[in-house]
């Protein structure tokens, strides 16, 4: 068994953080948002970053270790997994034909997660493309009450749902990241 990384931060001011507050993308001065609409999208996109930040600094290589054998999980696999899950957050509130599976068969996005900088770039480019298209959808309704789709979801719910599915994925690439070069933090 290869030799466990070091556990480190990059954070100086509290040693448990990922990054200083000056350096965190997150942090943001004033008040918190005001309402429930403001408040939901508001903790969808700090853990959207969040998981670009357990995922910065890191070649393919990296990206795409399985580090908690015999998971094929991965950070890579991880961002694959969440662009795919945005797209199919779409097929339950459109009423239009379904939108086919980016990768292909169930599990690709794990499976095939491999340390091609080509492989990794197009994973990016793909969370960043379905996170904007499933925005828009929803910013079409902004009644967190309204039931849409032909699942008939409520936007509320899908709005939290999405917060889970992000909040559980981020506690992952924190143990992930930790297994591949030791860094911690929330």
């Amino acid at each position: 068994m290869s030799e466990q990384p070091t556990r480190w931060t990059q954070a100086t001011v509290y040693p448990d953080m990922w990054a200083d507050p000056g350096d965190d993308p997150r942090d943001s001065e004033g008040p918190g948002p005001e309402g429930e609409l403001a408040t939901l999208e508001d903790f969808l996109v700090n853990y959207r970053k969040t998981l670009l930040m357990k995922c910065e600094g890191l070649d393919a290589e990296q990206l795409a270790r399985r580090s908690v054998p015999p998971s094929t999980m991965s950070l890579l696999g991880l961002v694959r997994h969440l662009a795919e899950v945005e797209r199919d957050w779409r097929n339950w509130i459109t009423e239009g034909d379904l939108l086919p599976k980016l990768y292909g068969r169930r599990d690709a996005d794990f499976d095939e997660a491999v340390g091609d900088q080509a492989v990794v770039d197009a994973a990016y480019r793909d969370l960043e493309r379905e996170q904007a298209a499933t925005d828009a959808v929803l910013a079409a309704h902004p009644d967190l009450g309204a039931r849409v789709g032909r699942e008939n979801i409520a936007v509320r719910e899908l709005l939290v749902h999405r917060i889970e599915e992000y909040a559980r994925h981020c506690g992952h690439a924190d143990l992930l990241r930790e297994c591949v070069d030791g860094r911690v933090g929330q």
